[in-house]
């Protein structure tokens, strides 16, 4: 196992460095001068150039990405073209509110959609099962910024209930509860639907299995038969399907993000990107990319503790 971790990290740290790569050079490579932009409107071309300079954006590609990557292996993200803070410091900042937002999205992911794969499977074929496979079709349909204004309408300005934005507090508080739940929502509806569908399908596929059939005629309770023998079984694909999942919620907490107004890296990832901050945009995606593989590594390393048949060698 430890030597499965060592080679999934050299990986890792394989796959950081090819996505760093095709991220510096489509940055460097896309219409827009940053150098204009942190000069503002009224620079001349003279103050133009000596920003350029001074960001070191004169540079050739190669010459410049081998000071990023120089300053990675060392932490070093560098510094904002516009607020002139070092990155490092505020993606600090803004990533604790990305991953509360999708921690809740998650809990709620597994606390509706697993039961209802289950339901689904153990109801095939009866009117439950229809109604909750069409729901689980619909959530996988609905836009989650949609879906987001819709909740701010009836929650926020129609009941009052909710606040219409902003994140100050985490989910385990009242109040970061209240600022968490709405945009939460609006973003696990494509992944709760996912867990239902993939649920149904791996729980029809145990259920049919022998050994089930064995413990129903040796007069196991449902429930157990249910919860130790078949669901156990059916975890391998929902493991997996959390492993993407958590891509996925990174992803669209991006759009959410804008939405709700939440101070997290997706919408720090938009500013950058509209404002030309090429280092923030280098550093946020890489950041995403990073969790996005760990998330993945402790997949891989779950799997083992749910099925002992597996070993990594």
């Amino acid at each position: 196992m430890a030597l499965y971790i060592g080679k999934r990290i050299a990986l890792m740290l394989l796959l950081l460095l090819g996505m760093s790569f095709i991220v510096f050079a489509s940055l460097f490579l896309a219409p827009g001068d940053p150098a204009a932009m942190v000069a503002g409107a009224s620079a001349t071309e003279e103050d133009i150039a000596h920003v350029r300079i001074a960001l070191g954006l004169d540079k050739p590609f190669l010459t410049q990405y081998g000071i990023y990557l120089k300053n990675l292996l060392t932490l070093n993200l560098g510094v904002s073209f516009t607020s002139r803070q070092p990155i490092a410091y505020e993606l600090a900042v803004r990533l604790p509110y990305t991953l509360n937002l999708a921690a809740v999205s998650i809990i709620i992911a597994i606390l509706i959609g697993l039961p209802a794969g289950i339901i689904t499977a153990l109801k095939r074929d009866t009117p439950v099962d229809s109604v909750l496979t069409t729901l689980s079709l619909v959530g996988v349909s609905i836009p989650n910024f949609w879906l987001g204004t819709l909740l701010i309408l009836l929650f926020s300005v129609i009941l009052r209930w909710l606040p219409s934005g902003g994140m100050t507090d985490f989910f385990w508080t009242p109040r970061g509860f209240s600022q968490v739940i709405m945009p939460a929502v609006a973003l696990s509806t494509a992944t709760v639907a996912n867990f239902t569908r993939l649920g149904r399908s791996a729980m029809l596929e145990v259920l049919q299995s022998d050994y089930i059939r064995t413990a129903n005629s040796k007069g196991l309770r449902a429930g157990t038969v249910i919860v130790i023998h078949a669901l156990r079984n059916a975890l391998i694909p929902l493991v997996t399907q959390f492993g993407t999942s958590f891509g996925l919620l990174l992803s669209g907490a991006i759009v959410t993000e804008q939405v709700f107004v939440v101070n997290g890296i997706g919408s720090y990832l938009v500013d950058a990107i509209n404002k030309r901050n090429y280092p923030v945009v280098q550093s946020t995606v890489l950041l995403i990319a990073a969790m996005f593989i760990l998330v993945n590594l402790v997949v891989d390393i779950i799997y083992c503790v749910i099925d002992p048949r597996i070993k990594y060698k």
